[in-house]
């Protein structure tokens, strides 16, 4: 039988770390529904790298849309229509990274394993880890936004400033047993520097163009980063061609920093240190080099950030329903 291929990629170090208790139940049902199921560990630091892996796969990529069929590749085998990724946001996040170098992207999946997991709650993705596999395996086509930052993609979040390294530089270990609590602690450890940060920017996008001192800024494709509702989601549309940026200006005061603090938790966008705006791109200058984060992995340190959204670049595995 000329049997569908698909390519898994499994991370089993993300999140509380039982990706691997999975690979079993996803060859399984990858075979039932048609697929050869092709299945490889992510190890970091070796050959076995989500960059590495696809790029040995990609001359027998089918487009997703040809998914259905038994498509043959340039070497004779049928195509791999379907790249699975398990594991959290990070990971998901060098996949997408390694599937953009191409121009023929077979249909992805993702079976989220991570501790906060913002990319896939924000698609309908299930936490249960049977309703997240079976969805990967046989849910619903979505094609969303990619975000591009200099040479480098995100799927939900380009960041700055105070308590952008949260996501990144939390222990490993301590996400694991601790889950999102990790990220709670390791923000309130890092409080006293991060109340006292703040960078120099000029910023130019659709509508806007500002300079001045901010503690914190974002262009996002998703209404949750790191495990917190930034405003309101019911203007959040993972496939519209535009993502959110969002930047913080320095208080000069406390009360004005508590203003800034009820703003965001009431999610009131209207406060004179907070910009929110829809854009198709925006441009980030400074004169000192800016750490940013990128789906919660650290994204480089530039004094000169563009960003700009590729519209409808990945086609996912979702569910309308969920959405």
């Amino acid at each position: 039988m000329d049997r569908k291929r698909a390519l898994v990629l499994i991370n089993k170090t993300s999140g509380l770390g039982k990706a691997a208790n999975d690979t079993l139940q996803i060859a399984t049902r990858l075979a039932e529904c048609g697929y050869e199921p092709v299945i490889y560990p992510i190890l970091p630091g070796t050959d076995l790298t989500s960059e590495k892996i696809v790029a040995e796969y990609a001359t027998e990529f089918c487009e997703a849309d040809t998914m259905k069929g038994g498509t043959k590749s340039d070497k004779g085998k049928s195509g791999i229509c379907l790249v699975m990724c398990s594991g959290g946001d990070g990971t998901l996040n060098h996949v997408v990274n390694a599937l953009m170098e191409y121009d023929v992207r077979p249909l992805l999946s993702y079976v989220p394993t991570g501790s906060t997991n913002d990319f896939a709650k924000g698609l309908g993705i299930p936490s249960d880890r049977d309703m997240a596999i079976e969805l990967a395996v046989n849910g619903i086509p979505f094609t969303y936004d990619v975000g591009k930052m200099n040479d480098n993609y995100f799927n939900y979040v380009a960041a700055f400033g105070a308590f952008s390294k949260v996501s990144y530089a939390t222990d490993q270990e301590l996400k694991n047993v601790l889950g999102y609590a990790a990220y709670v602690i390791s923000a309130i450890a890092e409080l006293p520097q991060n109340i006292g940060y703040n960078c120099h920017l000029k910023v130019e996008a659709e509508g806007i163009s500002e300079e001045g001192d901010y503690i914190f800024g974002a262009v996002s494709n998703s209404a949750s980063v790191a495990g917190m509702t930034l405003f309101s989601d019911d203007v959040i549309k993972q496939d519209d061609g535009q993502m959110e940026l969002l930047l913080i200006r320095a208080p000069k005061n406390l009360a004005d920093f508590n203003g800034i603090i009820t703003a965001l938790a009431t999610k009131e966008s209207d406060n004179p240190y907070i910009t929110y705006k829809q854009v198709t791109s925006a441009r980030f200058i400074s004169g000192d080099e800016i750490e940013w984060t990128l789906d919660g992995e650290f994204g480089g340190a530039y004094k000169e950030t563009d960003i700009k959204v590729v519209n409808k670049a990945i086609t996912i595995m979702t569910s309308i329903d969920e959405r």
